[in-house]
């Protein structure tokens, strides 16, 4: 039972809940059936089929409505004299600023990716209020206590970094399943149904002039003058056969690596599909635009042979010319589009069977295409219920008794809810230690809109920067700059760092200040002339925002880790002559003892160990925090995905 105490906090709080999925819903139910009056829910989301298995106040009838106001209705049937306020919007708005949130008491995040996460951090510590910070995979979870100056903020500790992979591993040397899905999305689908203009390594021409005409010419233009099957074919033959041949030319390359061999559709499909299978003549008038609907295949959880790979690959690829034509040239990558799903699929498939990579199933495809690991609506409901209590503690000033708290999925001690005293705050923490940064740059080649991208945006999580040398404001963003000013700024986005009209050179100090954040960092640059290419891709390094040390061992995950919807971003980037970025997530977090980290052990920044849960033998500086998400099952791709479907035993 609650004291008195922690009746009258609850009833005079104002609370502010940021998401409303499947943390989000859980959370709402509790703070209503808790005897909160006054609630407020940010979201930006409206309600999808895939939510309606665990975000338990949405039904059918809901989808494609706000989450924020369909949770609210459906919590005001069950305690209708309390007040709900319902924002569909996104959190980084303008009008959610440090003074919005000064109206709260405490701020509770149910967030699903880094970008909003570090926003919210930010404005609490302008604004001077708690933050409870929580996430979700599977049967792990956490909640965290950030009060500023007292514990440890948001970004005290680095987040694991995404794991790169060198777009030659992606286009010529795969090993695994997931290099094979990243090609399959990121190269070949955007390049068949994606933007045209965009650069991309899959048209691969011979440099020997004898070569057939075929290869001299864009082979993905769809020729008026040939049928779809025959344009399907002919796609095949250049990605699993042409391309392959010419990868093998170069010998050196398969001196310690096993060959992969080409694959013509001839091999392993009949001359005419149509012959063999007449429901691909039914999936012409089918109202399911689907390629295993045309074909009767039923299983998503099913592995399709080599030969059934080849022809989903090619049915996809007609229904998409002949149901969706009007949609090519515009099409990105999208989890819930069933026709999208088989194509990746089935052509990751069948180059993974060329280089002897084992194949997948669709429903494991989908998985690590869509960043999938699937939720578990009663860890978002004890995840939930720990939010409330620390909330409750924040209100009453409890502050000896606040816990980080780890949900685990094998009891650890006999437990399986592991508290542990918050960390204090780290002095080297660029945020809420204003500690300086470092950065190496190439001041003459690297442009203005580079370090805006790169650093200012991608790194330090800005959105509406203000870029200062001295007095002198070389970027800012805002609504109400006047358009000369504007111009002036892009202007200076295009120019080399050491030509801008307050130059940036070796030595130069520059403030950099998100103003709806109220969050300010000085950057020392230092001029570097040359990078490696391949381990600093950005062509800068920045010093002081760390980020955690990689595993050696790379069929490892290297932790928990969030999407990045900037970020990350939690979607695979891959440009030509860059690096494919992948998150990673480990299936296990290390255990704390409960005694608070000291501060020399916070800057140490030890490496974590991942072989598993242990039985209460490891120091308590080892932690972990299983940064995680939540929403719409979406976190990383993992590259052991095998392992992630699989209970593991300790």
């Amino acid at each position: 039972m609650a004291s008195q105490e922690q009746l009258s906090a609850i009833k005079g709080a104002k609370v502010l809940m940021v998401g409303a999925g499947g943390i989000g819903c859980e959370l709402l139910k509790t703070l209503a059936l808790s005897g909160f009056q006054d609630i407020h829910i940010i979201d930006m989301d409206t309600i999808e089929v895939s939510n309606l298995n665990r975000q338990f106040l949405f039904r059918q009838s809901h989808v494609g409505q706000s989450k924020a106001k369909v949770a609210r209705d459906a919590v005001l049937r069950v305690r209708p004299n309390i007040s709900i306020t319902p924002y569909h919007a996104n959190v980084k708005e303008s009008r959610f600023n440090v003074d919005f949130f000064k109206e709260f008491d405490v701020v509770l995040n149910g967030l699903d990716n880094l970008d909003a996460r570090r926003h919210v951090n930010r404005l609490c510590l302008a604004a001077d209020v708690p933050l409870v910070e929580s996430g979700t995979t599977g049967f792990l979870g956490q909640v965290t206590v950030h009060l500023k100056g007292k514990t440890e903020c948001y970004e005290c500790q680095p987040k694991p970094a995404p794991k790169t992979y060198p777009v030659c591993t992606i286009t010529s040397t795969p090993s695994k399943f997931v290099h094979c899905i990243v090609w399959a999305k990121d190269l070949l689908f955007a390049k068949l149904f994606g933007d045209k203009n965009l650069e991309n390594d899959l048209n691969v021409r011979s440099n020997d002039a004898a070569n057939s005409s075929e290869h001299s010419e864009d082979v993905f233009e769809y020729r008026k003058d040939e049928d779809i099957e025959q344009y399907g074919r002919r796609i095949y033959d250049h990605v699993f056969g042409h391309n392959i041949e010419l990868a093998l030319s170069n010998e050196e390359t398969w001196k310690n690596r096993n060959k992969p061999r080409p694959i013509y559709s001839k091999d392993v499909l009949p001359e005419k599909l149509s012959e063999q299978n007449g429901n691909m003549e039914k999936g012409c008038v089918t109202d399911d635009v689907s390629a295993m609907v045309s074909l009767g295949l039923k299983n998503p959880q099913d592995v399709w042979s080599l030969g059934e790979n080849s022809r989903v690959f090619l049915e996809a690829l007609r229904l998409f010319f002949l149901k969706r034509e009007k949609e090519i040239g515009n099409l990105t990558f999208d989890k819930d589009d069933q026709l999208a799903v088989e194509f990746v699929t089935a052509a990751a498939n069948i180059r993974a069977s060329s280089f002897g990579i084992p194949l997948h199933s669709l429903f494991e495809a989908k998985g690590i295409a869509g960043n999938i690991v699937h939720a578990v609506a009663t860890t978002n409901a004890i995840i939930a219920g720990l939010i409330v209590i620390e909330a409750i503690k924040v209100l009453i000033k409890d502050s000896n008794n606040y816990r980080m708290t780890y949900c685990l999925e094998h009891p650890s001690r006999k437990m399986l809810l592991m508290p542990v005293e918050p960390y204090e705050p780290n002095k080297s923490c660029y945020v809420c230690s204003e500690t300086p940064l470092s950065l190496e740059v190439n001041t003459h080649r690297s442009k203005l809109r580079d370090f805006v991208e790169k650093i200012v945006k991608a790194k330090l999580g800005m959105n509406f920067p203000l870029i200062m040398l001295g007095a002198s404001i070389l970027y800012e963003v805002g609504e109400d700059l006047e358009e000369d000013m504007v111009a002036i700024y892009a202007a200076n986005l295009e120019k080399a760092l050491s030509e801008l009209p307050s130059p940036v050179t070796s030595g130069t100090v520059l403030t950099v200040e998100d103003l709806q954040q109220e969050f300010s960092c000085n950057i020392n640059i230092k001029h570097r002339e040359e990078f490696d290419e391949e381990k600093e891709p950005d062509g800068m390094l920045l010093s002081g925002w760390v980020e955690p040390p990689v595993d050696k061992d790379k069929d490892k995950p290297i932790g928990n880790g969030e999407s990045t919807s900037n970020a990350v971003p939690a979607e695979e980037s891959l440009e030509a002559k860059k690096d494919v970025t992948i998150q990673e997530i480990s299936e296990v977090t290390a255990i704390a003892t409960g005694t608070k980290r000291k501060l020399s052990e916070v800057s140490k920044g030890t490496t974590p160990d991942h072989s598993g849960l242990s039985d209460g033998t490891r120091n308590h500086n080892q932690l972990e925090k299983l940064d995680v998400d939540d929403e719409d099952d979406e976190l990383m791709i993992s590259d052991d995905w095998e392992s992630l479907t699989k209970k593991k035993r300790l």
